[in-house]
């Protein structure tokens, strides 16, 4: 048998974001004997030893922010002459692949992958303004174009929308269904007595998760419940702000930050209501994953409705009425639900299962 084929993915850095998430599951699932990752990243990521294990490489180039626009192109150009191993680029930067793509046609790689991720772009205005310039590129330089759903696509490949192939964040369901024992584990951490009904929020400390509208609407909810706990999970550019925050609600006590964690689906165990008020979003996986652990979901109508697995579990609330999650979070803290257990059907039947994304990826790169 002969070398497997190379794929090099293009990320800022491989931490626990959705996209990320998404790669290491194939990754981990993929028969790597045929096909094998590399990663062009920024800056160093917890999830960089383990590529290095499964026999991928970590490549490491200067960001835009760090060396400006000419600096990361050079950066680009100097990777790519040193690198011409490469048939297949396979891009995740959203906006920034224009600038990614544009190079490595330079470069003359054949297969130019741009892969949609979220539904708007990040940042102050003026940095919006430069995404959407450097953008242009991607229809231009892209040979083929993903995205975790049909409104993802619309937003990143407009006019280009029926090219474009969904390719669904798909997780191991067998590792997020309901165990009661990892329950009580949970709890017990956190220093929870079993009457706690535990709120919980995974996702980056940015703008976009929206954790202060978050943080709004639970200081209401505590008011009147004194046996609901709020769950943060992850780290962010905006922690220490709303850590301040918590503090200035006099919420120290009710609300856990607790950091970025590796044990997600033991995690979800522990909690008894998923949060979700995201101002934007392509599909997250975390969401995908709240569901096969069982767990009712209260997100944003800012979502597209594609997350919703079918399972009951899925609401959709506006943020212009505060006063409607408030309201629902005092219902759901005070209505016993048993936790589903039939999640998986409904993840394969909704194409959410990694092992059947990893064939088709399979299938997908070879073929091109």
């Amino acid at each position: 048998m002969g070398s497997p084929l190379r794929i090099l993915h293009v990320v800022v850095n491989m931490n626990r974001g959705g996209a990320e998430t998404l790669l290491m599951n194939l990754y981990r699932n993929i028969d790597r004997s045929r096909i094998q990752f590399d990663f062009l990243t920024c800056k160093e990521g917890v999830f960089d030893q383990e590529i290095q294990r499964l026999g991928g490489k970590v490549h490491r180039i200067p960001y835009i922010s760090d060396v400006g626009h000419r600096g990361y192109i050079r950066e680009l150009i100097n990777f790519f002459s040193s690198h011409k191993e490469y048939r297949i680029v396979h891009s995740h930067l959203d906006k920034m692949s224009g600038l990614v793509l544009k190079v490595a046609k330079d470069h003359n790689i054949p297969n130019r992958i741009a892969h949609s991720h979220n539904t708007s772009s990040e940042g102050s205005m003026l940095a919006r303004l430069y995404k959407w310039y450097v953008g242009k590129a991607i229809l231009i330089n892209a040979t083929h174009y993903l995205a975790c759903s049909d409104k993802a696509a619309q937003w990143l490949f407009k006019g280009q929308k029926k090219n474009a192939r969904v390719l669904k964040n798909g997780i191991e369901p067998g590792t997020f269904m309901f165990s009661p024992q990892w329950r009580e584990k949970v709890k017990e951490e956190f220093q929870l007595d079993s009457s706690a009904f535990v709120l919980g929020h995974i996702g980056r400390f940015n703008k976009q998760k929206n954790h202060s509208y978050l943080l709004d609407v639970f200081a209401k909810v505590a008011k009147e419940n004194k046996h609901v706990y709020l769950l943060l999970i992850g780290d962010g550019v905006i922690r220490k702000e709303m850590e301040k925050k918590v503090h200035h609600l006099g919420l120290g006590k009710r609300v856990i930050f607790s950091g970025v964690r590796s044990d997600i689906p033991s995690l979800l165990q522990g909690i008894d209501l998923f949060v979700f008020p995201s101002l934007h979003e392509g599909l997250p996986v975390t969401l995908i994953e709240a569901q096969c652990a069982g767990l009712p979901c209260l997100i944003s109508d800012t979502i597209t409705n594609e997350v919703d697995l079918g399972l009951d579990l899925v609401k959709f609330l506006p943020l212009k009425m505060q006063e409607k999650w408030v309201k629902e979070i005092n219902l759901l803290s005070t209505t016993s639900k048993n936790r589903s257990t039939n999640s998986a059907s409904a993840l394969t039947e909704k194409g959410y299962d990694i092992r059947n994304t990893a064939s088709w990826v399979e299938g997908f790169y070879s073929a091109i």
